[in-house]
Parts: structure tokens; sequence; C-alpha cells
């Protein structure tokens, strides 16, 4: 028997490209659409409206499309209100819970639409108390309430910006090296804007910093007051505290590029000086440790996580080894970000880009393309890749944020 249903959207359609996903999505999941009204901006304030009639052979087209739909900011002309189950078990839901996206979302629960807390994408929503929020699975409570299927479910994309200004400069697109400057530029330029309104910016950063020369152009954006937390790994720390106490990374000499005799082993005795006070601030305390992206943290109160991984050496008695515990440790220090700049840490800017909202401003500099185009790739229109050596940045970044 055939199926109908009559949704409706609004927003910037047809210059994010929305209006043809919609009507791609529709063809593919094997329906058909009629477009009942659609009443384009005549402004660059003005929103675009759009309701569309939904034609399936059957129920289970018809939940593929509504599915694809409500991920492109469709939603029924009469919903309902969401359907909610009880959660199995702790960590396991039913099998058709609803699997967020980045994107502001609402749920209808007793007729009134409610606002999602806790954005995130690949969570599941649990309703109770008359709030809704993103929960990780692993998170969920026997018996808790969670909403299942496309029904009941409004999400607001995030639009391709009408005023090109700004930090929209590049669109979606990742600028290559020759860009640089401007990227640099329009990222300083945000930068100001946030913390003018009282903003948070928080970096994440891989040891690649402290490789390139970047270290001391990174200090120099902490003590300007740009920074608000620090996320990276151990080597991010490891390395950045050999150079303070060695003048190496890696054994290399970074001032003449040279590799020095028996340097291969500053980064052991690097770890082993911070193990004896304890850890980074006692090392700083103690005086031992009077440079560097860590000294600068902890001197100014700089909040910061350390997240482990197999591979670390030592590691440092700060690195969280618990990959939940690190997991949950960046999740609090992302709360209330406005900007996230990500400094060619491939898996934890993934790994971050993961736990944001859409409307969060995101900027990813890196050598490597694949790893830009990947976290630009989540779909966030406010997400720009840098393609470039990451001191290079740095150096550029830091020389416009001092030059007001």
């Amino acid at each position: 028997m055939e199926h109908t249903e009559i949704v409706e959207t609004e927003g910037h359609l047809v210059d994010s490209l929305i209006l043809q996903k919609i009507f791609d999505r529709v063809i593919e999941t094997g329906a058909a659409f009629e477009v009942m009204h659609f009443d384009l901006g005549r402004t660059n304030e003005e929103m675009s409206r759009l309701r569309l009639k939904i034609t399936a052979p059957d129920a289970e087209v018809m939940r593929r499309a509504l599915d694809d739909l409500v991920e492109l900011g469709c939603a029924a002309v009469d919903p309902g209100d969401a359907v909610l189950k009880p959660a199995e078990n702790s960590g396991v839901v039913p099998d058709d819970f609803y699997s967020t996206t980045n994107h502001r979302t609402s749920v209808r629960i007793a007729g009134m639409w409610v606002p999602v807390e806790s954005q995130r994408m690949d969570a599941v929503i649990v309703v109770g108390g008359g709030k809704a929020a993103c929960r990780k699975l692993r998170d969920v409570k026997k018996g808790e309430a969670i909403v299942c299927g496309p029904e009941g479910v409004r999400i607001q994309p995030q639009y391709r910006a009408r005023n090109r200004h700004g930090f929209t400069f590049m669109g979606s697109e990742n600028s290559s090296e020759r860009r640089t400057e401007t990227a640099a530029r329009k990222a300083a330029e945000q930068m100001r804007e946030i913390r003018r309104a009282g903003g948070r910016i928080v970096f994440v950063a891989g040891p690649v910093v402290v490789h390139t020369g970047g270290a001391r152009h990174f200090v120099e954006i902490i003590r300007m007051g740009y920074v608000d937390a620090l996320l990276a790994g151990n080597a991010l720390a490891v390395h950045d505290v050999e150079h303070a106490l060695h003048g190496t990374s890696l054994g290399v000499d970074l001032e003449t590029g040279v590799p020095l005799e028996q340097g291969h082993k500053n980064h052991m005795r690097a770890i082993n000086t911070v193990s004896r006070h304890g850890g980074l601030r006692g090392a700083v305390e103690a005086g031992v440790v009077k440079s560097g992206i860590m000294y600068e943290c902890v001197q100014r109160g700089v909040p910061f996580s350390l997240a482990g991984s197999i591979r670390d050496d030592g590691p440092l008695p700060d690195t969280e080894m618990d990959l939940v515990r690190a997991q949950a440790d960046y999740a609090r220090l992302l709360e209330g970000a406005h900007m996230v700049v990500c400094l060619s840490s491939m898996l934890h800017s993934i790994g971050v880009g993961n736990m944001l909202p859409a409307w969060v401003y995101v900027v990813c500099v890196d050598i490597n393309p694949a790893v830009v185009t990947k976290l630009s790739d989540r779909g966030s229109q406010q997400t720009i890749g840098v393609v470039t050596e990451v001191g290079t940045f740095l150096h550029l970044l830091a020389a416009e944020l001092g030059s007001t």
C-alpha cells in the first residue's frame, strides 16, 4: 500500500545546496516527491520555505526517506510526539534508536518542542523530567526513555552564511599553502571577535607544534589570552618539556636542526624529571621547567587535558590513560566553546570534531590534506581546513593577534 507524508523546512536552502540534497535523498531511498509550496527568500536575511509531499511504495521506504530528510532539517507537518522506548539494559537501547547529528535538535514531548541539550553526533537522545539530552551509548542507564525513529524529531542544519565575511571566507574549501596568510588573518579576526564577546577558544595540539618550532609562537598566543583550554596527548607535553630542559625535540636541536649525540634519550629524561616532581605543576613550581607551552598553561591557569594512548612513553603523571575518563575530560573542557583550533593532531582533532555541535567554529591546520578534509567533511559549514605546516601558521597567527 502506498504511503504519503508531508514535510516542511526553512532556511537558506538554495545557496547552502540543501534543496538539491533533499530531492536527491528522496529519490535515492526509492520514494518520490511533489513540491507543494516553495517560497524563495528574496533578501540575504530572508529564509526560503519548502513544503514537500513524499510518496513511498511501502512503510520501510517511507521510514528511510524520513530518516534522511530529518537530517537535512525537514520535519513532518503534523509530526506527533517523539517515540520513546525504555533502554533494555545499561548501555543497550532499542535497535531503532535515533542516532544524533551535530546540528541543533529538538524533540516533541507532550505537544511541545524541547531543545536537546549537550548536542553532539553519534549519540542517543534521553528524555526525562521534561528535558532531552544527548548521551553516549555507554552512559545510558537501564529503563531510561530513548527517542526512537525520526518521528517528533526536528533538526536545524548549519546553513552557508549569506554574509560572506569573517570566518566563512573560504566556505567549505580547504585552503592551500598559498593562502596561509589569509587563513591566519581571518582566524585572528574571528578569535578577536570571540574574545570581545567573552567567548571561549580551545586549542587541540599535537607534538608537531614543538617539532616545527611553533611552540614559541603558541606560547605568545597563550600569553595574549587567546587559549582558554588545551587538549592534547602525552607526546605534546613530553616534547615541550624536552625542549624546555634540553633544547631538543626528538633529540634534534631545534636551533640548528642537528641531532645531538645521545639526544634520543632526552624525551625520557624529560619524563623522568617531571615524574620526580609528581607532575607538570610540581616541576614548574619547583623551578625545574621554566619555559614552554605547559609552563605557560600552569603559570596562567589555563586548564589542559592530556589523553594517553598505547604508544606513549612514560607516560607523564598528568596523562589520563583511562580512555573513557579522558573523553569525559575533553568534553568538559569543550563545554561552551565558541571556537576550536586543531593543530596537526589527526586522532585528537577528529575525536574532538565528533564531540562538537555544528555551530562551533573549527579551524584545522595540518600538512596532510586528508586530515583537514576528513574533519571538514563532518558536515558543519563552519569548519575550514588549512593545509600548511603548523609552525608557519602559528607564526602568522601570533603576528596577526599581536598586531592590534
